[in-house]
């Protein structure tokens, strides 16, 4: 619960107009909260019109946002297999996987929900049932969803030891060097621009396998295997490197030569063990470049 005091130089300032210059809530919003007697000061309900005294103690229980319950949508999806456990998707390129701010409709997981009804898990959410990890949006490839609560758990733990097998391929601009290595570098939000990542000191342990596949004029085609999932991983760790995702303007990668939109990366091969019969799956996708 946020708590602000009044110093003398707003003495006689009424306590909406307080609050909206001390927070980020608009003044109609703190409005509704004071409606709801959820701002108060020197721990009593006051009027949005109160005015102020020095060293007033202003407080606002700020209600957590309830996320809208996603709802179902004709979508084709590229599902590569499924069972009463789990599916495997093709996410397409400029596909957001779950709502979100901006994104309301039109995702992976409004598909998922036409598709199996109510048949998918929810340890996620109400906006993210069935989702085990995630894509960026920019990103296509194979992914995994549960249809249940055990399969969802038996999937999120196989994740945490390491038993899920993810390989990317990305295009790259130049050469590394060595061409094959191990990139173990922490990753943490941006300190100063908010909408990136970047290898931090106090960012959270984060390992990428990279091996060169091919060479082209000023690019090459690598190979990526994930350790650890960490947003924007491969991306921040090639960036990193000096060799930074094609098609990849956050972090350093230009447009792709053939002018198509988001970073030339692929989530092309994925296996793990059904949580149900421990059966081997393995699943590869069509490489895109």
């Amino acid at each position: 619960m946020p708590v602000y005091i009044a110093s003398q130089v707003e003495i006689g300032q009424r306590a909406d107009v307080f609050l909206a210059r001390a927070g980020t809530l608009s003044r109609s919003a703190l409005s509704a909260l004071f409606e709801r007697g959820l701002i108060k000061v020197n721990g009593v309900i006051r009027p949005k019109s109160y005015r102020l005294q020095e060293g007033d103690s202003v407080s606002a229980d700020i209600p957590e946002p309830v996320p809208p319950e996603a709802a179902g949508e004709d979508i084709p999806i590229d599902i590569r297999y499924e069972d009463g456990d789990l599916l495997v998707i093709n996410k397409p390129r400029g596909m957001v996987v779950h709502p979100g701010a901006g994104h309301r409709a039109g995702t992976l997981v409004n598909a998922l929900i036409n598709h199996c009804g109510g048949e998918l898990s929810g340890i996620g959410g109400v906006t993210r049932p069935g989702i085990v990890h995630r894509l960026d949006k920019d990103t296509s490839g194979l992914m995994l969803a549960a249809k249940n609560d055990f399969a969802h758990g038996a999937l999120c733990a196989a994740l945490q030891k390491r038993e899920i097998t993810r390989i990317y391929l990305a295009m790259v601009r130049g050469a590394p060097e060595p061409p094959s290595g191990t990139v173990e570098a922490p990753v943490g939000r941006h300190p100063s621009k908010r909408t990136r990542m970047a290898v931090v000191k106090n960012g959270r342990f984060a390992r990428t396998r990279y091996v060169t596949l091919e060479y082209f004029p000023g690019r090459s085609l690598v190979e990526c295997g994930l350790d650890t999932g960490r947003t924007h991983q491969i991306r921040v760790h090639m960036a990193h490197i000096g060799h930074p995702v094609i098609g990849d303007p956050l972090y350093g990668g230009g447009k792709a030569p053939d002018g198509r939109a988001g970073q030339m990366l692929q989530a092309y091969k994925l296996g793990f063990n059904h949580p149900r019969t421990g059966a081997r799956m393995e699943f590869e996708a069509a490489r895109e470049f």
